[in-house]
């Protein structure tokens, strides 16, 4: 932490969060930080918000490698990306002053490319569906294999942190972070003769490709999403997800484990 000084602010143009932040800010000053409004010049970038502020935080700043990102919530509970309250101070200043109670959690992500449009980074997971009141119909491969012929709503790709998201409504595993591997969920599948899938959840490994191929049958419009964002392109054909080199720092409190905040969340 002592050579991590320069800290970056994601929030809200929102002045009821910006009043409530200004012990944050004063802290952070406090205690010799420097707070930077450019994110390229920040060695912590800190989420101020829920769950889907630290997606976007670290979207908006490009998943980068070279710093570490911390949640913080703005409701009385916290969450799986937010291991701090924004009005709990106290507990931010003892763990930034005490190497002891803070650790550095390290998540990994899956890299996404869409027609050779672009490559995209998830760090919770890539969902298709589809866009219009009916199915799509959508060739699976593991590496060069075709695995089956999906058709039904969507699939949808997840980290292992993500599986604790879109992927556990609907009935996914949640997966250990310690874990290099993406999860692939089906979404309202439709078996019959012609169609059939294996039905379940299925767990891939950090060295296989999945390739996803659309088949056109007047439904190549699909919605795609990463994270808690759409992505833009609208016409697809093929998509190739593989488990990203990139993984993701985060700030964590010693007795807030992944597994802990699992218990917390669900149970």
């Amino acid at each position: 932490m002592t050579n991590r000084q320069n800290i970056y602010f994601y929030h809200k143009r929102d002045e009821a969060l910006l009043l409530k932040a200004v012990p944050l800010f004063d802290m952070a000053n406090r205690y010799g930080f420097t707070i930077v409004n450019d994110f390229r010049k920040a060695n912590i970038i800190a989420s101020i918000g829920d769950d889907g502020t630290f997606l976007q935080a670290v979207r908006k700043t490009g998943f980068r490698e070279d710093c570490l990102y911390m949640g913080i919530s703005t409701k009385d509970s916290l969450s799986m990306y937010c291991d701090f309250r924004i009005d709990d101070i106290s507990k931010m200043i003892q763990a930034i002053t005490n190497k002891e109670q803070i650790k550095v959690r390290s998540y990994p992500t899956i890299e996404v490319s869409v027609d050779g449009q672009g490559t995209f980074t998830c760090l919770n997971e890539f969902s298709i569906r589809s866009s219009i009141i009916k199915t799509l119909v959508i060739d699976v491969f593991i590496d060069q294999l075709h695995f089956e012929t999906f058709r039904g709503d969507g699939l949808i790709v997840a980290t292992p942190t993500g599986s604790t998201a879109y992927n556990k409504s609907v009935n996914g595993s949640v997966v250990d972070p310690l874990l290099s591997c993406m999860q692939v969920s089906e979404v309202a599948s439709v078996n019959t003769n012609r169609y059939r899938t294996l039905g379940a959840s299925l767990i891939l490994g950090s060295g296989r490709t999945l390739t996803l191929k659309v088949v056109s049958v007047n439904n190549e419009h699909p919605t795609m999403g990463m994270d808690n964002e759409a992505l833009s392109i609208r016409h697809v054909e093929n998509i190739s997800i593989r488990m990203s080199d990139k993984r993701l720092k985060t700030l964590k409190l010693a007795d807030n484990s992944f597994w802990e905040k699992v218990k917390r969340t669900f149970l």
